[in-house]
């Protein structure tokens, strides 16, 4: 791999300072699914010592980003678009549903949150801070399972979050405007806290078309 890493903040070679700049790299398409992430190389680039960078690996692998082999190195998940599709057509039929169990608290005790979420996700599209954006695009939507009370709902999420971060790192790419992704969750929110679910549903599968399609966006 010959693409040069950046420091975004302050240069530091410690784990959580390699991780981040490498959890960017991954989530911003500096390093596609399927590349090796090459130590050698890596640690030259960023002027550090393998240890902190193998720790930054391990922690990445531990988010589901990364995947080690065995006598071939660490390279990044790949997610197929028919892994995302059979994931969406789930989504569209369970996230309605989580979103109605979870309308008791996020109308209440948890509505700042809800609203919070919303605006994190307006700062970081506004400045087109990708690996921001998906972070912020998860959290919403997790906050209908978890606040669902149903163990099984919390529990598909779980499975999907790591892949569908994977995928949104492709997709978020594909708006001309990130803004409208915020747009899209803030239009949600309102549906669930006013309680139309069945709006909630139609807005959820217009959402999900690229997804439900299997086709991996350009």
């Amino acid at each position: 791999m010959d693409r040069k890493f950046e420091w975004q903040e302050q240069r530091t070679t410690t784990p959580d300072g390699v991780y981040r700049v490498l959890r960017t790299a991954i989530l911003d398409g500096t390093v596609p699914p399927g590349e090796q992430l090459r130590e050698t190389h890596i640690a030259a680039d960023l002027g550090i010592s393998r240890s902190p960078l193998r720790e930054a690996l391990t922690k990445l692998e531990e988010e589901g980003l990364v995947i080690k082999v065995p006598f071939r190195g660490s390279f990044v998940v790949e997610v197929s678009a028919r892994d995302v599709a059979d994931i969406a057509a789930i989504r569209v039929l369970v996230e309605p549903y989580a979103a109605e169990l979870s309308a008791p608290s996020l109308r209440g005790p948890e509505q700042l949150r809800l609203k919070q979420t919303v605006e994190e996700l307006y700062r970081a599209t506004d400045t087109n801070d990708i690996p921001g954006s998906i972070d912020a695009h998860l959290r919403f939507h997790r906050l209908f399972y978890e606040f669902s009370g149903n163990a099984a709902l919390r529990s598909m999420w779980n499975g999907w979050e790591n892949k569908l971060r994977l995928y949104l790192a492709v997709d978020h790419r594909t708006y001309s405007d990130l803004h409208d992704i915020a747009v899209e969750h803030e239009k949600l929110a309102e549906l669930a806290l006013e309680g139309d679910f069945e709006a909630f549903r139609q807005e959820t599968v217009s959402q999900l078309q690229n997804a439900l399609q299997a086709e991996p966006p350009e």
